[in-house]
């Protein structure tokens, strides 16, 4: 993996407070878990950015290897990797996942 790639990844998780690497689009998720992650986000209010992985091969394969998680969707707030679409349904469903964002401040929509 280049190390461009990794650069750009890092640049990106760093540069916003809450944001998910997915298939696809907010508006337009191209596969049902980032549908999933999307109505999460959306669920909780706060403000979020995407990359769509389906554009750029490299962070698609890049951010695994960043992560070193197999899956897409990934989050990450405030520089912090949280997981995949179903750790954010058990963290949204116990509660976790909205305290985890009030307790790094993140920004509401």
């Amino acid at each position: 993996m280049s190390d461009d790639v990794q650069a750009r990844i890092a640049t990106a998780v760093n540069a916003a407070e809450v944001l998910l690497f997915m298939k696809g689009t907010p508006l337009f998720p191209q596969c049902g878990f980032s549908s999933r992650a999307i109505a999460i986000l959306e669920h909780l209010g706060v403000e979020y950015a995407t990359i769509d992985v389906l554009k750029d091969a490299g962070i698609r394969q890049g951010i695994k290897e960043f992560s070193d998680w197999p899956t897409i969707p990934q989050l990450y707030v405030k520089g912090e990797f949280i997981g995949g679409s179903d750790i954010m349904m058990e963290m949204y469903e116990a509660g976790e996942l909205a305290e985890l964002l009030e307790e790094k401040g993140v920004a509401r929509a």
